[in-house]
């Protein structure tokens, strides 16, 4: 690195230095001031609490399971589904259902019986054995316990719940995990198990892999051992702390002791949960391109020539997202007009080229009579407040804030209306930040004082119930708002803080991680366990947010970031900006490639997405989903199916030109050159500089489009069919949509395609190909007609079948 680039580096991390460090004395002063009004207020409870909850005196049934009656608790089990159970222990204040999105089912039958050492109650699909002590037992339908847990503890006004853990079970979700992919592997510096905390956390301005909590915290997690899998959901929004050791150990701080529990292969399962919590809505197909983010454009000529360069540089962008320095004091739905003078016709301008705008915004409030906001919040009595009935205030960049409390509906809709006038003037979309919700300390708690008092429906409460809950509330009042101001158009809001149901609102990415190979790493798990958490939306800041990649570690970033449905790269104000084109030749050709395939693959991604919000599954996967009843692919946490057709293996390591790979069952054809191979073994594949290992299931139908053409690439299976759908529609509002379905069928040298289709939105392709891998084409015929090949493709406009006359090519 030459003398003028290291001072220039220098300068731009002292003046981030000083940028901090001019906050430093409102968060000295509000760390004093918080410490002292939680001092003031939080009184230890003298509920009394007990070890376990009695005896059990007496079960009756009701219309959808049982209560059961112990000496000092109750129990009610309420089956939603046969296969999906809500446990209640009572006493407790209910939860809130600001997580659950369906309240309605449709009536299951239930059987209670007894014998002389407990009860069951149980479902054609699911059995609960509630035993004497309290502890109790979920059998799937072929009798088998898949998750035995031990009697509940109340602790004052709290619960401790613990379930014991078979010697090969792994444990997923948790919502955004800087940890291992299966919780359970993770250790603390003691080489004990790692506790995961339930409470979201701003991690203020960079975090290493290990660190924890994060910003997105869920309390959902997946059991995997030798005879099933299940899922467990937490109704309770209260800090807790989640430890797998030999038990799973769920301790909350607050709160009603209400879970869900069902039973299932993982798609069952996501299926479920989803059902539970709601499904992510189709998004706009624009939002799986490419976003580019900065902070540090603060004016319209900055990014004007962003823009524009990548047009120059052949690079296809959807989005620009603008930080704070874009707006007047860094106050909530402003960006100012001078550095951005006529904003209706810029948006417009970048519309035209395909870029859409998207501009950040935060919940704090300033602090200020000057400030209409505050106002119009002060007279709707719609801020935080202490228990002595004075506004919470505390600093985040505006300086010294107030912040709405979105557990109120009059908030949420008054919160709702501020989004109009920037979506009148064209900006596409929002990018929630510091919505844990965030303030700046010197030590504690990154947040509001956790006696601040919130409205919770009417019900009233504290923080530690109402912080967790924060972010998902302010994602709702914006989702709704897009739906009202501009209801042509579907809404895109980004996230960085949530709890269960986030994925009904926004997306998310994974905040201010480090630029590192260990965080690229890291990466892959953390997006794989929010899809498992049901938040199928989801990506890093390319490159990490914090540091100066070198251009290797930012390519191969870039490499696997055009696999993750949220493909953004964005970086400190004090790092230096990187682009596609940063570090020259032979990167910017290479990512310029990637970038390309991506935008070939949107017919795939946007299906993906589709199937996400009708069944729930999230686009990005762990590779056990392949074939969760092979072990070998529990902890397989350093690469991840795209659907069920693509295997992505991420280079994580420097000078990397190979890598080891764990295939799962079923052949395995090479995306870049279709070589072959046998799945079920761990195979070596290369890995220039170029392109990372990228494999193709066999049996699989790939869309890709070129040109307005539709592609489907045929990887024929083994022997017997397949059958693949593909969702189509005008790419953003709700109009007709229309589904063609293929069916592939291989039987000897002969591989013959049908394609139906349903739905009344027009083909939106001019015409359509086919392209034959792991086998030579000889002959084809589409409707019974014979027509030539050419090499691996054959052109067809429409067809009802095409029967093609093959070579086989063995792995």
């Amino acid at each position: 690195m030459d003398r003028l680039k290291q001072l220039k580096l220098k300068i731009k991390f002292l003046f981030g230095s000083l940028f901090y460090a001019s906050y430093a004395p409102k968060a000295f002063l509000y760390t004093r001031k918080r410490d002292r009004i939680e001092r003031e207020f939080i009184k230890p409870s003298t509920e009394p609490g007990f070890d376990k909850p009695g005896k059990l005196l007496r079960a009756e049934a009701t219309v959808r399971g049982a209560n059961f009656y112990f000496e000092m608790a109750e129990l009610e089990v309420c089956f939603l589904t046969e296969d999906l159970v809500r446990i209640n222990w009572k006493p407790g204040i209910p939860p809130i259902p600001y997580g659950i999105q369906r309240h309605e089912w449709p009536e299951v039958a239930t059987n209670l019986e007894q014998t002389e050492n407990n009860y069951s109650v149980s479902s054609h699909g699911l059995k609960v054995i509630v035993e004497i002590d309290g502890s109790l037992k979920f059998c799937d339908r072929s009798g088998q316990v898949i998750r035995a847990e031990l009697p509940p503890q109340s602790k004052s006004e709290s619960w401790i719940h613990q379930a014991q853990l078979r010697i090969e079970e792994r444990i997923y979700g948790l919502g955004e995990r800087a940890s291992t992919l299966n919780l359970r592997a993770a250790k603390d510096e003691q080489q004990k198990s790692k506790t995961y905390r339930m409470w979201n956390y701003d991690a203020a301005g960079m975090y290493p892999p290990g660190s924890d909590p994060m910003y997105l915290c869920i309390p959902v997690y997946l059991g995997l051992h030798s005879l099933g899998s299940y899922l467990v959901f937490y109704e309770n929004s209260f800090d807790a702390n989640f430890t797998f050791g030999e038990t799973a150990t769920a301790d909350f701080t607050g709160g009603a002791l209400r879970y869900y529990f069902t039973s299932g292969s993982i798609t069952q399962l996501l299926e479920r949960y989803t059902e539970l919590t709601g499904r992510a809505p189709l998004p706009a197909r624009w939002a799986l391109g490419y976003h580019q983010s900065k902070w540090g454009y603060r004016a319209e000529a900055a990014v004007r020539k962003e823009a524009r360069e990548f047009q120059e540089h052949n690079l296809p962008l959807s989005a620009i997202h603008l930080d704070i320095d874009c707006q007047v004091g860094y106050r909530a739905f402003t960006i100012d007009p001078e550095r951005f003078p006529q904003l209706a016709s810029f948006t417009q301008e970048l519309a035209e080229i395909g870029v859409q705008f998207i501009a950040i915004l935060n919940p704090g409030i300033k602090y200020s009579r000057h400030s209409n906001l505050f106002l119009e919040g002060q007279i709707l009595d719609g801020f935080c407040k202490l228990p002595n009935g004075k506004l919470v205030v505390a600093p985040v960049w505006p300086g010294w804030c107030v912040f709405p409390d979105f557990t109120n509906p009059k908030v949420r809709s008054w919160w709702s209306r501020q989004y109009a006038y920037l979506l009148d003037v064209g900006v596409a979309g929002f990018w929630h930040d510091m919505n844990e919700p965030a303030a700046f300390i010197i030590s504690g708690d990154r947040s509001l004082p956790k006696v601040t008092q919130h409205y919770l429906e009417g019900r009233g409460g504290d923080h530690r119930e109402a912080h967790n809950v924060y972010g998902l509330l302010q994602a709702e009042a914006g989702y709704e708002s897009l739906r009202q101001f501009r209801p042509e158009k579907r809404p895109f809001i980004v996230s960085r803080a949530g709890w269960a149901g986030l994925q009904r609102y926004a997306w998310t990415w994974t905040g201010d991680i480090e630029s590192s190979w260990g965080a690229l790493r890291q990466t892959i798990s953390t997006v794989v366990g929010l899809g498992l958490s049901g938040v199928p939306y989801s990506g890093p800041d390319i490159g990490g947010f914090q540091g100066n990649p070198s251009a290797e570690l930012y390519l191969r970033w870039f490499q696997m970031s055009s696999f993750l449905t949220f493909c953004r790269t964005h970086s400190s104000n004090n790092v230096e900006h990187r682009t596609p084109w940063t570090y020259g030749e032979p990167y910017l050709s290479i990512i310029r490639s990637f970038l390309q395939l991506r935008y070939r693959l949107l017919p795939y991604f946007y299906n993906l997405s589709w199937e996400a919000a009708q069944k729930g599954y999230p686009p990005v996967r762990p590779v056990l989903w392949a074939a969760n009843d092979d072990s070998r692919l529990w902890d397989v946490e350093d690469a991840f199916l795209l659907g069920d057709a693509l295997l992505v293996c991420p280079i994580v390591e420097d000078g990397a030109r190979s890598r080891q790979v764990i295939l799962p069952p079923g052949n395995w054809y090479s995306f870049w050159d279709d070589s072959c191979f046998v799945g079920g073994q761990e195979v070596n594949v290369p890995a220039p500089l170029e392109t990372i290992p990228l494999l193709v299931k066999a049996g699989s139908i790939l869309p890709m489009v070129e040109n307005k053409q539709l592609i489907l690439h045929l990887y024929p299976p083994e022997q017997g069919e397949t059958f693949t759908q593909l969702y189509s529609d005008a790419g953003d509002g709700y109009g007709a949509s229309r589904i063609d379905k293929f069916q592939m069928v291989r039987s000897g040298n002969g591989l013959e395609v049908t394609w139906e289709e349903t739905g009344d939105y027009s083909f939106p392709y001019t015409s359509i190909k086919l392209h034959l891998h792991g086998m030579k084409l000889q002959q084809a015929w589409v409707d019974n007609v014979e027509v030539a090949g050419q090499g691996q493709q054959l052109e067809c406009d429409r067809f009802i079948k095409v029967q093609l006359k093959v070579l086989s090519i063995e792995c």
